[in-house]
């Protein structure tokens, strides 16, 4: 489902613990990090396709979460060519979101990596809220920036310190992070502290650099 200018509606999910840090997702088989996100299908609203998404991507329900804001208007990014499919160049562009700012408010066990049987992600962690933007596929820096910009006046006024967005700055990570507990990862994964590995996710089709997520 696109608009007349190319782009497919889609949701964008910033999920907050009571630490004030985000969930911080890698794409399965991939090195690649980021926030949840997914396409809004035809009859859905974006608040019905965002909690679709939530429980497909990290098994939560909408008990599970308070929504505590949402942008104002959509976030355009462009998808370069090679990461289109043939079938879809010349008339698909990339993605318009609505980005949702959620509060976690049941337990970290209640995140399921594995809900459906097409899993996005095989390892999560908490991350401070201004995420190392560097990390992130280049094409979605600018809707990252822009949506944890535009959402960060909903945080705590102590949250706003060291907006160290542009350049790709990292923040100094907390050490000893409350959350999932570190697994081994196979192949010489290193992950960071506080980060999950789901082991042998079940196999996915779909290739991991597709941008219709």
């Amino acid at each position: 489902m696109l608009d007349r200018e190319g782009f497919r509606p889609n949701v964008g999910i910033i999920l907050l613990n009571q630490r004030n840090q985000v969930f911080w997702g890698k794409r399965i088989r991939s090195h690649s990090w980021q926030f949840p996100q997914g396409g809004i299908d035809r009859g859905e609203t974006p608040e019905q396709a965002m909690y679709r998404e939530l429980h497909e991507e990290v098994g939560l329900m909408p008990e599970h979460v308070n929504i505590v804001a949402r942008t104002r208007d959509w976030l355009r990014y462009e998808v370069p060519d090679r990461f289109i499919r043939r079938d879809a160049r010349g008339h698909y562009k990339g993605q318009k979101q609505i980005w949702y700012l959620l509060r976690l408010v049941a337990q970290d066990w209640n995140l399921n990596l594995r809900a459906t049987s097409h899993p996005e992600f095989d390892a999560w962690r908490w991350h401070d809220y201004w995420v190392p933007l560097d990390v992130v596929v280049e094409f979605k820096r600018g809707v990252y920036e822009m949506a944890l910009t535009e959402l960060a006046r909903y945080l705590p006024r102590s949250d706003h310190r060291n907006r160290y967005l542009r350049g790709g700055t990292r923040h100094r990570e907390d050490e000893g992070d409350e959350g999932s507990s570190a697994m081994c990862a196979p192949f010489g994964l290193e992950l960071p502290p506080g980060a999950s590995f789901d082991p042998d996710p079940q196999n996915d089709e779909r290739s991991v650099n597709t941008p219709f997520k």
